[in-house]
């Protein structure tokens, strides 16, 4: 079947998706689920590793090249710790739980204005709920597809700063009681606030002892900016643009990305959404093997599992278009305050 061709599913094909479990033996899905923590090591760190070789190359060539290549890496591995945070929230980024929430908390929420413990609790409302009215990521997906000039403005808005700075100052009303936020305000949402002040002011006091304090707005103007675009990117690649939001392989998916598409656009395996969507506590690590498994067993056959993140842009900016791309379907809910 062609990517392009909408797939007409089966009552006992949808049947047969349910209980896809039945196709993996306890062993299998206990490898699957396995936890190295060396490898979430790696992970953590070697985002980190990015940002700081992005700033140092602009500390040792500092051109308009460099500095735009920068802002894309830096807003990449920020999204990139979103994704450990995420991980994190399913208990399975480290087999300890206090190294599991201190790590994902300290390394990976705070620095990009994310709070692990309020996120947990709102994140596991979409896994039990997703495409439901009572999804609370509904308004993220739900837009699309949107016309090509619709999807030029909101990329607009993300690389000028403008979505970075309704953000920010949604995020720093929630923070401070001001407002309800998607992700409502708690004591653990209150000290992100100054978790985010405290892990920043130590970003900035690390340039400073470096001699590279205006490094730091590489930081602060990524976060604005690119993060902001492939934010968005993850979020209509995931759950937009569906066919079926009954049957879990159709209302998820899956990008197949290129090794440059993984350091720009989906770090840490984001990429393998359906596969997460399937078995959350699936390390990011194993994802990939995960997926193979699925397709070599044939069920991934007619799954929303697309090539490269062009073809979901395509998609995402078909309305009006006589294209025979996936995303007819719509369902009630609110407009996102960053679409």
């Amino acid at each position: 079947m062609s990517e392009a061709t909408p797939y007409v599913i089966e009552p006992a094909e949808t049947l047969k998706r349910w209980a896809w479990r039945d196709s993996f033996s306890k062993e299998e899905l206990a490898s699957l689920r396995e936890m190295q923590d060396w490898r979430s090591w790696l992970s953590v760190l070697g985002n980190w590793a990015i940002v700081f070789a992005a700033m140092a190359l602009v500390a040792r060539w500092p051109n308009p090249l460099t500095v735009l290549l920068a802002l894309f890496l830096i807003g990449a591995r920020q999204l990139g710790m979103a994704v450990l945070m995420h991980e994190a929230s399913h208990f399975s980024l480290f087999s300890s739980k206090k190294v599991n929430d201190a790590v994902g908390t300290w390394l990976c929420a705070y620095p990009v204005w994310s709070d692990l413990h309020s996120y947990r609790n709102y994140h596991m409302g979409h896994h039990a709920r997703t495409w439901t009215r009572d999804d609370p990521d509904l308004a993220l997906a739900q837009p699309f597809p949107v016309t090509a000039e619709s999807l030029r403005r909101k990329i607009w808005r993300d690389l000028s700063g403008q979505t970075g700075w309704k953000r920010a100052k949604y995020t720093l009303k929630r923070d401070l009681g001001l407002r309800r936020g998607t992700v409502p305000r708690s004591e653990e949402s209150a000290r992100a606030f100054h978790g985010m002040l405290v892990s920043n002011a130590l970003l900035l006091a690390l340039l400073t002892l470096l001699g590279h304090p205006a490094l730091y707005l590489l930081w602060v103007a990524a976060w604005f900016t690119t993060n902001m675009l492939v934010t968005r990117i993850r979020a209509i690649a995931e759950h937009s643009m569906i066919t079926d939001p009954s049957d879990p392989f159709q209302n998820t998916r899956t990008t197949v990305a290129s090794w440059l598409e993984r350091l720009f656009l989906a770090p840490n395996g984001v990429n393998y959404h359906l596969e997460h969507h399937l078995l959350m506590t699936v390390p990011h690590y194993r994802l990939r093997e995960m997926h193979e498994l699925l397709r070599a067993r044939g069920l991934l056959d007619g799954a929303n599992v697309v090539t490269g993140y062009r073809e979901v842009l395509r998609r995402a900016a078909s309305k009006g278009r006589d294209l025979d791309a996936p995303g007819k379907h719509t369902s009630a809910g609110h407009p996102h305050p960053f679409l």
